[in-house]
């Protein structure tokens, strides 16, 4: 299984919340959801941290 490749609809999941997290980041000043940075970089760079440790997908179970 090429854990490089995440699904079709998790790539998008991972960069709106991503985004979303930072964005809330910055609005409220809570510096906790900078962690958002890790889902963003995971579906820029087409990679799951996740999927690469278990070797499946467990969001979708399935490749596309």
């Amino acid at each position: 299984m090429d854990v490089k490749k995440i699904s079709k609809i998790c790539r998008p999941v991972r960069l709106v919340v991503g985004g979303g997290l930072i964005g809330y980041g910055i609005y409220s000043g809570n510096p906790l959801f900078y962690l958002g940075v890790v889902p963003l970089i995971a579906g820029v760079v087409n990679f799951c941290p996740l999927c690469g440790v278990t070797k499946q997908c467990p969001i979708i179970g399935k490749k596309d």
